[in-house]
Order: structure tokens, then sequence, then C-alpha cells
């Protein structure tokens, strides 16, 4: 059973960098062929793809977000990491970390909880 699990702050500035970090356990987040995803969702509407980092280490991103978005790993923690540059309150929502087989998708088959990011000074 795949879980996992994400962890930041709750609350970021306008103008700010949010940098929320997605713990893996039991698999590998080097595993073929698994794309480790990040999804949010703001309040009042649906699901948005963020960007996706590949068992091969590839990253991919949103073309809406591209320009403020980083995605990362550190395989000997088994982790994955989504860092947001120049944060709006356009940009809180609830953060998910999810396992894709598929890039650019918010279907996937194992989720985190989500966390609760809002930005506002």
């Amino acid at each position: 059973q795949v879980q996992l699990q994400e962890s930041g702050p709750g609350l970021v500035k306008p103008s700010q960098t949010l940098s929320l970090t997605c713990t893996v356990s039991g698999g590998s987040i080097t595993t073929k062929y698994y794309y480790w995803t990040w999804i949010r969702q703001p309040p009042g509407k649906g699901l948005e793809w963020m960007g996706a980092i590949a068992y091969s280490g590839s990253t991919y991103y949103s073309p809406s977000l591209k320009s403020r978005t980083s995605i990362s790993r550190d395989t000997s923690k088994n982790q994955f990491t989504l860092q947001l540059s120049s944060v709006t309150p356009e940009d809180t929502a609830v953060y998910y970390c999810a396992r894709a087989l598929k890039v650019a998708t918010t279907v996937y088959d194992y989720r985190g909880q989500g966390t609760q990011v809002t930005v506002s000074s």
C-alpha cells in the first residue's frame, strides 16, 4: 500500500515562495513508470494539475504555472518537493501530492490527504 503525506507551511505571504514536501512510503519514487504529481484545488473550483516528476527524474509543468514552479526529489528520503514562487491569494488552495501513470492528468491511484495553503499577509 503506497502512502503519500504532504508537509509544509499552511500560511504563506504574498510574493513569497510556497514549498511543500511529499513523503512517500510503501513504494519507491524511482519505480517505473510512475509520475509523482502535484495537484491543487482552490476553494470552490476543480482539481488543477500543476506538475510532476517522473520515476526517471524528468520534470513536467503546467504551462500556466511553469514560470513559477519547480519540482525536485530526494531519492534517499523518498520525497519530492514543490516550490511555487511569487504566490498571490489566487494560489490559496488545498495542495495534494499523488501518484499517476500519465503526465498532465488529475487521475491517480494514490493521493495524500492534502494540505491547506493560504496566501495572505
